[in-house]
Order: C-alpha cells, then structure tokens, then sequence
C-alpha cells in the first residue's frame, strides 16, 4: 500500500458489443471533446497529442471537488483491450496550484459473444509537490485524503457507464 496513495476506485459497466470490435486506445485517442464532456458535467475539455518522448497523450480537463485538473496522460500500455495511461496532473485549488499522480486504467473482458464488462480504475497519490502544498497550509495529508475520496470515487462510479456507452457507440461504428 502507498503510504500517498489518494484513492483507488474501479468500477464495471456492461458493452453491448463484441470484443473484437472494442479498440480502447484507438477511442480514448480519438475521442472528441463533446463526446467527452457528455460522460460527465465535471468534464471540460479533451484533446491527444503526443508527449516529448513521442508516447501518446491524451489530455483532459475536469473540475473535481472544486478543484480544476489538467491532466497529461501518456500511454504506458496500450492493447485493444486494455490500456493504462499515467499523469502528473496539474490542480488548481483556492490556495495555489500543484500537482497529483493519477493512473487511469481502462480495459474490457468478454462476458460472451456480443457483451464485454468495461473497467474503469482510476488510483491517484500525492506527489512530493503535493505533500508540500498540504504541509504549508498546515492540512494533513489523512485529513486531505478522508475530504477527497468521496468526491473522486463518485466521479468515477458516474462517469463509468457513460464511458462504457461511449466505447460501445464506437464499437458498433467502426
């Protein structure tokens, strides 16, 4: 267990379409922005490009407990079925800007021959900047951690099934 670590949330929706149609990266890199923001109402913005060592990203902006997040996720594993992506994402709180590690994980396993379970794991950690913002502003990091949670498990938990339709739409599409 990280000792930093923020949250660990995982949740499971269903995709009506087969599992050889489902390309996770092939969406996540090419999903427009409306679609985007149409997962969540704490989505705000979405675009790809590459990062400086020629890796995709894909990077996103969402407000979550009143806090704005840029992230930059760069691909670190990227099959059809499974892909992870890895961000030091830039927050923007009332009381300055800093910096938390998020891994998005998102991958799909065939139920049977027209349905898969899509999972949506999303773990984040404080970064060495991060436990120095909560340290000057006298926050400590279990009190920071028992505030966060809730908010960042139940943007998960409501953004997993209207990923979920959104990668069966461009399954069947494709």
């Amino acid at each position: 267990m990280d000792d930093n670590e923020i949250v660990d949330s995982s949740f499971t929706a269903i995709i009506n379409a087969p599992i050889e149609k489902i390309d996770i990266p092939k969406w996540c890199f090419t999903l427009a922005e409306k679609d985007y923001q149409g997962c969540s109402p704490a989505h705000i913005a979405a675009g790809f490009t590459t990062a400086p060592d020629g890796k995709r990203m894909s990077i996103n902006v969402e407000i979550i407990g009143g806090s704005l997040m840029v992230q930059h996720y760069v691909e670190t594993l990227g099959e059809k079925d499974h892909l992870i992506l890895e961000s030091v994402s830039d927050v923007f709180t009332p009381t300055g800007r800093t910096t938390i590690h998020v891994r998005w994980e998102l991958s799909v396993k065939a139920i049977d021959r027209e349905r898969c379970e899509f999972t949506n794991r999303v773990r984040s950690r404080a970064t060495p900047e991060f436990m120095e913002f909560l340290g000057r502003q006298g926050i400590p990091f279990d009190v920071f951690k028992a505030q966060r949670q809730p908010m960042s498990i139940y943007h998960n938990k409501s953004e997993t099934p209207l990923f979920a339709a959104s990668i069966e739409r461009a399954a069947l599409n494709s």
